[in-house]
């Protein structure tokens, strides 16, 4: 079922579904390399929870929650 990225677990793997908006924080998350159908890492989060670590396309990266809660991801099974 899809969620948010900001709604996943620490330590849990996702694809990237989708990208919630048209603005020009929309596309610079399509400009980092958050684009559908990639895989994604959710690493850990600040000491007080915000911003997120994750790790795409061999990388890591940080994002605020507002801008994680645009990434629509389906998780991806324990069995994958």
């Amino acid at each position: 079922m899809p969620t948010s990225l900001a709604q996943l677990p620490i330590g849990s793997r996702a694809r990237i579904v989708s990208i919630e908006g048209t603005d020009s924080t929309s596309s610079r998350l399509l400009e980092m390399g958050l684009t559908p159908g990639q895989s994604i890492a959710f690493v850990r989060t600040a000491l007080l929870g915000d911003p997120l670590e994750v790790e795409v396309r061999g990388y890591r990266l940080s994002l605020r929650k507002t801008e994680a809660s645009r990434v629509i991801v389906e998780p991806e099974s324990a069995s994958s």
